[in-house]
């Protein structure tokens, strides 16, 4: 008997196997950018919100008016190991941004990318100018990348389906929450993309209100100080609105702003993923990113918030961007288009880096507050050593007696922090500021009865309603220089309050940050506990 068998002539179809991570690739494009980042951390002077973290980090609490504690820490750590080193404060930031590269990279490699296309996300957010920006230390240097890990986690869960990812993802939300509050905007938006375009199984895992909920307490010590401080926070996203009008054309200048950030070749690849999610089967899942995006700019542009608050989701979009050119059936001509786009993309990056800032000799006198935003990038903040040259001869009036129990009193928070990094050649007393931030960290004693004041010089009537006493005794004004900052600056020796400290400062705190007549004038003197 002859048996016959049945033989299969077509192969079965055999699953492909989950491409290997890009360590080598990614690895040398996270070491170049933490080496030519950190070397090049230095090459501007201290900007004025650095001065106040470094400020709020001598004064370390568990939250503050404007931010959480992560920032302030991380600068008190730097202020420790290199006191006055710009590229100490900075290091915390290079590796934020060198953790949004590699973060670009896992995010493709959890869409089965190959290593070309891992390693083209990587680059891609890697000569970003958003990665020029995110270098100085902010809230914003930690709050990007941690967006980028929440958003890679939720990916990562897509793929794999293990719920303690989810878990991850509320612990990082919740770390984000003290380091910038916009986080529950985040988790918020991640929440309605799933709910508009799935995986909708998500939201019948416990694991997802476990997370929820963990971000939810994060939140309650910083809603206790809130509520202990007359909500100063709900007041600053109009003050913000009203800044990023005057300084960045407002709503019609965010989407010219958001996509420089992104750099040429980062906007091709968001262009791209918008294509993908919706006409790649294999993308589909991943809908919710780019639909979290959308939702978070909208909402962003609507209130006048500033361009780099979605930019979180960059990675995720570079990724899903970077796999979707891979499988786009492109024509010869898009590939050699492609060519001058990485070029363009490297070229402006490295120009960023070693041209500016400009010599401050390039200035031109400012005419209104757009400038502000332009000359921050082109030449940084300058003059804070002869700005407080300067308040120290205003305190050189005093005679001895007075010295003895004088207080420096700022009207900006930036000026404030400048003395207190500063002042310490001239033996300047205890710096406070009415400014922000700066005035939460409470008034001059009652015992202060000398008041050396600066600001800008059209302050004086506002100080003769306070003191008995109010003279003049120094000027700074850089005619190249900004309004408040350095520009239409003047110093007064103020004696005899007219109120206790502890009674004035209430009518003398304020959010706004008086940048002389681009401010609303009626806004300075807006009390804010």
């Amino acid at each position: 008997m002859t048996a016959v068998l049945a033989v299969h002539t077509e192969p079965e179809a055999i699953p492909a196997p989950h491409p290997r991570f890009a360590w080598r690739e990614v690895a040398l494009v996270a070491t170049l950018s933490a080496v030519v980042l950190t070397v090049t951390a230095g090459r501007y002077e201290f900007f004025g919100d650095e001065l106040y973290f470094l400020s709020a980090g001598r004064r370390l609490d568990y939250t503050y008016a404007d931010q959480g504690v992560v920032v302030p820490f991380f600068a008190w750590l730097a202020d420790l190991a290199a006191p006055g080193s710009t590229i100490a404060l900075r290091f915390p930031a290079v590796v934020m941004c060198v953790g949004a590269i590699v973060v670009s990279a896992l995010i493709a490699y959890e869409l089965r990318a190959d290593r070309r296309i891992q390693l083209a996300a990587a680059f891609t957010y890697a000569t970003t100018s958003l990665i020029t920006t995110q270098v100085a230390l902010s809230t914003f240097s930690f709050d990007a990348t941690l967006t980028a890990v929440i958003t890679w986690l939720f990916v990562r869960w897509v793929r794999v389906r293990q719920d303690w990812l989810i878990v991850a993802a509320g612990l990082v939300a919740a770390l984000d929450m003290q380091v910038k509050w916009m986080v529950p905007l985040v988790w918020g938006c991640l929440g309605l993309g799933v709910i508009l375009c799935g995986p909708r199984e998500i939201l019948r895992r416990p694991a997802l209100w476990v997370a929820t909920g963990i971000l939810a307490l994060s939140l309650v010590p910083i809603l206790y100080w809130q509520s202990q401080n007359n909500w100063p926070q709900l007041a600053m996203g109009k003050i913000i609105g009203a800044e990023q009008d005057a300084t960045g054309f407002g709503p019609l200048g965010f989407m010219p702003q958001w996509l420089a950030l992104a750099g040429m070749l980062g906007s091709v690849l968001i262009g791209f993923a918008f294509w993908g999610v919706w006409k790649q089967e294999s993308l589909r899942p991943y809908r919710f990113v780019v639909v979290a995006l959308v939702i978070m700019t909208t909402f962003v542009i609507a209130t006048h918030g500033r361009p780099y608050y979605p930019t979180g989701f960059f990675p995720a979009m570079f990724a899903i961007g970077a796999v979707t050119l891979w499988q786009f059936d492109r024509r010869r001509w898009m590939n050699m288009l492609l060519v001058p786009i990485v070029v363009f993309s490297a070229l402006t990056y490295v120009l960023a880096l070693t041209m500016l800032p400009l010599s401050p000799s390039w200035r031109t006198q400012t005419e209104d507050a757009i400038d502000l935003g332009v000359r921050s990038g082109l030449f940084g903040t300058t003059n804070w050593t002869t700005l407080v040259d300067t308040v120290a001869d205003g305190y050189e009036t005093l005679t001895p007696q007075e010295k003895e129990d004088a207080v420096i009193v700022s009207q900006g928070y930036w000026q404030a922090g400048a003395v207190e990094e500063f002042g310490g050649k001239h033996n300047l007393p205890d710096v406070y500021s009415p400014s922000r931030g700066f005035g939460f960290f409470g008034p001059p004693p009652d015992s202060a009865t000398t008041v050396i004041y600066f600001g800008l010089n059209t302050a004086e009537a506002d100080l003769r309603s306070r003191f008995d006493r109010v003279e003049r005794v120094a000027e700074h004004d850089d005619p190249m220089g900004i309004p408040g900052i350095d520009r239409m600056i003047a110093v007064w020796k103020c004696s005899g309050p007219k109120q206790p400290w502890s009674s004035m400062w209430d009518t003398m705190t304020t959010l706004y940050f008086d940048l002389g007549h681009w401010q609303d004038p009626n806004a300075t003197t807006r009390p804010i506990r």
